[in-house]
C-alpha cells in the first residue's frame, strides 16, 4: 500500500486498492453519471475503507491543509508548455494538490533571485516540492533546494547535474530515429535536421536518433544539413531559409519541434517551394499546432499531458518519502503521418 500523502488516504490509494484509474475516482466523488454501477459500488466502498478526506474537508473544527507544488517553466507561452500544463493541473485536480504555475527566476529578475532566496520563498509559501519544465538548472540550486528540504521532478530537462535527479520525459531518440526513418522510406535522401539548443539533452537525443537512422540506411550524414537553434518558429524561419536557399537544398527537414516545424512552412513559402511537393517536413510534439498548419503537420507524438501527470504523481511520492524504482522515466512517443510528408519528386 502507497503511504500516505500529508497524513491522509489519497485518490492514488483508493484507485490502487479498487483496481480503477484515478480519473474514475475523481468522477465518482463528483458524482459524475458516466461510471458503471459496478465500478461506482466498488470505488465508493474503497473511499469508506480508506476513510478517505478531500483536501480542505472539515473535521473537529479544523481543516486539512491544502497540498500545492509548484510549477516552474522557462517559457510558458507555447504549445508545448500548454499540454503540460494541461496535464499537472489536471493531476493536480484529481489528487487534491493546488498547481502554482511560475516563471524560471533569472538573473534579470528584479530584484535578482538568488538560489537561496527562491528555496527560501517556496517553503514560506507551504510548499512541499516542485516542478521544473525544459529548463536548465544549476548545481547550487539543487543544492538550495536540498538545504531547503524540497523534493524536485523535471519534466524535459536542458541538463542534469546529478544523477539523483528525478526526471520525466519521453523517449527523444527512437523518436528522432521514427521521424527520420520515415522520410527514408519515402525515398528521401537529403534530409536535414533542425534542432533546438545545442546544450539541450532532448535536442541531443533526437539528433543522435536522426544520425542512427540515416547511419542504418547507408547514407552518410551531412554536416551542412544539421544546424541548432531553439525550439521556436523563428529558428525554424531563419534556420530553413538558410537550408532551402542552397544550391543543392534538402528534400525534406526533420524539425526538433512543432514551432520549428512552421517556421520551417513559412521559409519554404517564402521561396516559392510547396509542401510536400518540394519539401517534406517533420515536426516534433505533436500540439494543437500540427493541424493549424496548411497542410497538416506530419509529427512525432510526445505524451505531453501524460508526462505531467507522472510528474505529479512522482514529486507527491518523493514528498511522502517513497523510494523510487527508477530517477528517469521515458514514456514512448509514436509517429503520427499526416499531409506535410510525401515522396521527393523525380
Amino acid at each position: 500500500m502507497p503511504a500516505e500523502v500529508g497524513g491522509r488516504a489519497t485518490l492514488a490509494m483508493v484507485a490502487e486498492a479498487c483496481g480503477v484509474s484515478l480519473p474514475t475516482v475523481s468522477k465518482v466523488l463528483n458524482g459524475r453519471a458516466d461510471v458503471a454501477s459496478a465500478t461506482r459500488a466498488k470505488v465508493e466502498e474503497a473511499l469508506r475503507a480508506h476513510n478517505y478526506r478531500p483536501p480542505g474537508a472539515r473535521t473537529r473544527g479544523t481543516s486539512a491543509p491544502t497540498r500545492s507544488i509548484e510549477l516552474v517553466f522557462d517559457d510558458i507561452i507555447s504549445p508545448y508548455a500548454t499540454e503540460v500544463l494541461h496535464g499537472v493541473t489536471d493531476g493536480g485536480d484529481e489528487l487534491g494538490v493546488d498547481v502554482v504555475v511560475r516563471r524560471l527566476p533569472t538573473l534579470t529578475d528584479n530584484p535578482p533571485r538568488t538560489e537561496a532566496a527562491w528555496a527560501r520563498r517556496l517553503t514560506e509559501a507551504g510548499r512541499k516540492g516542485l516542478i521544473v519544465v525544459t529548463s536548465e538548472l544549476t548545481s547550487r540550486q539543487l543544492a538550495a533546494f536540498d538545504r531547503a528540504g524540497l523534493s524536485l521532478v523535471v519534466i524535459d530537462p536542458v541538463n542534469l547535474p546529478r544523477t539523483d535527479v528525478v526526471s520525466v520525459g519521453a523517449t527523444n531518440w527512437s523518436g528522432g530515429l521514427e521521424a527520420t526513418d520515415h522520410l527514408i522510406r519515402l525515398g528521401h535522401r537529403r534530409i536535414a535536421f533542425i534542432g533546438g539548443p545545442a546544450a539541450s539533452s532532448p535536442s541531443r537525443a533526437r539528433l543522435h536518433g536522426y544520425r542512427a537512422a540515416l547511419e542504418n540506411a547507408g547514407i552518410r550524414p551531412d554536416p551542412a544539413l544539421i544546424r541548432n537553434g531553439s525550439f521556436d518558429f523563428a529558428s525554424g524561419l531563419t534556420l530553413g531559409g538558410d537550408l532551402l536557399g542552397v544550391e543543392d537544398p534538402p528534400t525534406a527537414v526533420f524539425a526538433a519541434s512543432d514551432p520549428t516545424a512552421v517556421g520551417v512552412f513559412a521559409a519554404a513559402q517564402a521561396l516559392g517551394r510547396q509542401v510536400p511537393h518540394d519539401v517534406s517536413i517533420v515536426g516534433f510534439d505533436d500540439t494543437y499546432l500540427t493541424v493549424m498548419s496548411t497542410p497538416a503537420l506530419t509529427s512525432v507524438r510526445q505524451p505531453l499531458r501524460e508526462m505531467g501527470r507522472v510528474a505529479l504523481r512522482t514529486l507527491l511520492r518523493l514528498i511522502a518519502g517513497e523510494k523510487l524504482d527508477s530517477h528517469h522515466v521515458e514514456l514512448a512517443t509514436t509517429l503520427v503521418v499526416r499531409e506535410s510528408t510525401a515522396a521527393p519528386r523525380p
